[in-house]
């Protein structure tokens, strides 16, 4: 007679998933089939919104950069393109995600610490001398003071020849998850998602080849929401822009096309695959039930994810090589359009070249070795997939719901619920992590005896870099036509009081080199500023 063999531990995801030891044809069946599988390329996009994805074309790598001065982020951006780079994503300083410029007081220490400092069109056009706009497609990671970031942007492109209209590229401008996860809000709620739809209809109208928002579950993920809820507060948050555009009189179909998705990755590679899977196939469904779209690049979730840094470690922080790579991996198995792979020591600095480099060369070895790009959708068919990708679209629908029927997310946003949910929920994972309930490789098992010893490589913050940031917007300041700047800020705020698109009178401000402080500032005297609900 055989041994009894120990019953099966129970596993269940982050999302509250139940997780099976076997699945097959059954399970799936409760699940709710094989009918949402498709085909690549054609709705709902479960298994990818190209027919060919990577063998037509691989993933673009876009790692994320950007420190100090204008001039030291160009040559990062120069590093990476020459390692093989094919996307650009900006990081910007604290003091210019939120509106201020680089002598305001509140910026003191922070210059240049955690990305580049960008104060004038002066900076954008440093920063991306010589960088072909119409090869290197740019992602700008900036919310609060994305309108005057944005008109930067377009004003420099225009300057240097291009075409806004053929113009490409992505803007985070995310605004209502910086309520949520991050914090670099300016302005009040509603105001500031009316700025969102300024820029959605100037760009519909004017560059439409150009992505205003990238709606970034990325950080909501990062501030303690599990998989589920960061795709449900995802879809939430992009579905409020569509109705915010459609009462602006915009067309679904223009708007929806102009919006794509920033993704995090981290814990369970198959809850990363059924997130992104399950997500991808309601944004199709969604769109098309509730709103009526049809345009096949409208209903298409777009997004970029390969990484998140919430994942990472400072104990043991070589892991974060081996984690990232699989991040790589989860990312390019549910079919993302572009990756960003975090570096390993970006758990506790600002990446060096060596740890960039590193990431690149992950992806490419995805790309050129491991066979990433052989086949779309690998993983379809499998009874394992195929179920929880059913039961994640189930769970996010059920979030979605509850969401709905509380007021909907921008109300939730506004009454601080829905931070916090999030709140709550980051800290019971802590609560798991220190408990040993959810195991960390190096922090809660495996740890080495010297861990609290070990010492890391930070990146060298240098004070006097800030200084020559200073002294270069005060010298412009002296030398641009201070009577064209006040006015332009004049015709902004007007334009901010009546109601109007306040993205035309933007590019107008930047082009007569008007600062990002002063831009903010003038819709701050307009519309105020955010001060968050009193929680108890």
């Amino acid at each position: 007679m055989s041994p009894a063999r120990d019953e099966p531990r129970s596993v269940r995801w982050e999302s509250g998933l139940e997780i099976r030891p076997v699945y097959g044809p059954r399970e799936l069946r409760e699940s709710g089939g094989d009918q949402g599988i498709g085909v690549p390329g054609e709705p709902p996009f479960t298994r990818g919104i190209h027919p060919f994805m990577y063998r037509a074309r691989p993933f673009t790598m876009r790692q994320y950069s950007g420190f100090g001065t204008a001039a030291e982020t160009r040559e990062r951006f120069r590093f990476l393109i020459e390692n093989g780079n094919t996307g650009l994503n900006v990081a910007f300083d604290l003091p210019t995600q939120c509106g201020l410029d680089s002598d305001d007081p509140m910026a003191q220490g922070e210059v240049g610490r955690v990305g580049m400092a960008v104060d004038t069109l002066a900076d954008m056009e440093q920063a991306f001398d010589e960088i072909p706009l119409n090869e290197i497609t740019v992602s700008l990671t900036i919310n609060g003071s994305a309108l005057a970031i944005m008109a930067m942007y377009f004003a420099m492109a225009r300057k240097r020849g291009y075409d806004l209209a053929t113009l490409r590229g992505t803007a985070q401008n995310d605004i209502l998850k910086e309520f949520i996860g991050r914090g670099t809000w300016i302005f009040p709620v509603e105001p500031s998602i009316k700025l969102v739809g300024d820029t959605l209809e100037f760009c519909a109208r004017n560059a439409p080849k150009y992505n205003p928002v990238s709606v970034c579950g990325y950080h909501i993920r990062e501030s303690g929401a599990d998989p589920a809820q960061e795709m449900a507060y995802a879809l939430a948050i992009a579905l409020a822009y569509v109705e915010h555009a459609l009462e602006r009189g915009l067309d679904v179909d223009r708007v929806a096309a102009g919006l794509t998705f920033n993704f995090d990755i981290h814990g369970n590679l198959w809850e990363q695959v059924a997130k992104f899977r399950a997500g991808r196939r309601l944004w199709a469904r969604l769109l098309a039930d509730r709103y009526g779209a049809t345009d096949p690049r409208a209903l298409k979730l777009r997004m970029i994810a390969g990484g998140g840094g919430g994942g990472l470690t400072i104990e043991q922080p070589e892991n974060n090589i081996v984690r990232g790579a699989y991040y790589a991996l989860a990312s390019a198995l549910s079919g993302t359009q572009t990756m960003a792979l975090c570096s390993f020591d970006e758990a506790y600095t600002i990446p060096s070249e060596a740890a960039a480099k590193l990431s690149l060369r992950t992806m490419q070895l995805l790309v050129h070795e491991i066979g990433l790009c052989d086949t779309v959708d690998p993983l379809a068919g499998s009874y394992f997939v195929e179920t929880t990708t059913n039961e994640m679209e189930a769970k996010i629908v059920s979030l979605l719901t509850a969401l709905e029927e509380e007021g909907g997310i921008v109300r939730g946003v506004a009454e601080g619920r829905v931070q916090a949910e999030v709140s709550r929920k980051a800290y019971e994972r802590e609560r798991r992590v220190e408990s040993g309930e959810v195991a960390k490789v190096g922090v809660n098992v495996f740890r080495e005896e010297d861990e609290d010893r070990r010492e890391v490589e930070f990146h060298a913050y240098r004070e006097e870099e800030a200084l020559v940031q200073i002294e270069r917007l005060n010298t412009l300041r002296e030398r641009r036509d201070g009577a064209a700047v006040a006015g332009a800020l004049e015709r902004l705020r007007a334009d901010a009081r009546a109601g109007r698109n306040t993205m035309p009178a933007a590019l107008d401000a930047v082009e007569a080199y008007a600062t990002v402080g002063e831009v903010c500032g003038a819709l701050r005297d307009v519309y105020g500023t955010y001060r968050e609900p009193i929680r108890f």
